[in-house]
């Protein structure tokens, strides 16, 4: 019901756009958002978006990322320029049935499959 792409391999500084295609219904009143997890770490919100367009986004990529949705495609897009090695990692788009940006990624019930981000120095 959700299904990401975009990912690649860029040089540091470039600039990659994720894409998430979801099913009507998922979209519509969802919280949408775009999470990430790097080896060992924990999966953490990068950015997320309700369905009146309230954005959210964790520190390290503000100014950098732009989450953005087109209702009527049904897509939820991330735009990520100036990227940085750290910025690798599996990105996954997800969708919570809620009323605000949340960061738990337990309270999103839909998940999609996951698209890799890597970035090289």
């Amino acid at each position: 019901q959700l299904q990401a792409s975009g990912g690649g391999l860029v040089q540091a500084e470039g600039s990659l756009r994720l894409s998430c295609a979801a099913s009507g219904r998922i979209l519509s009143g969802y919280v949408m958002g775009w999470f990430r997890q790097a080896p060992g770490k924990q999966r953490e919100l990068v950015a997320g978006i309700t369905s009146s367009g309230d954005i959210k986004y964790a520190d390290s990529v503000e100014d950098r990322f732009t989450i953005s949705r087109n209702n009527a495609k049904n897509t939820v897009y991330l735009q990520m320029n100036s990227l940085k090695p750290e910025d690798t990692a599996v990105y996954y788009c997800a969708a919570a049935r809620i009323n605000r940006v949340v960061v738990s990624s337990r309270l999103y019930e839909y998940w999609g499959q996951g698209t890799q981000v890597t970035v090289s120095s």
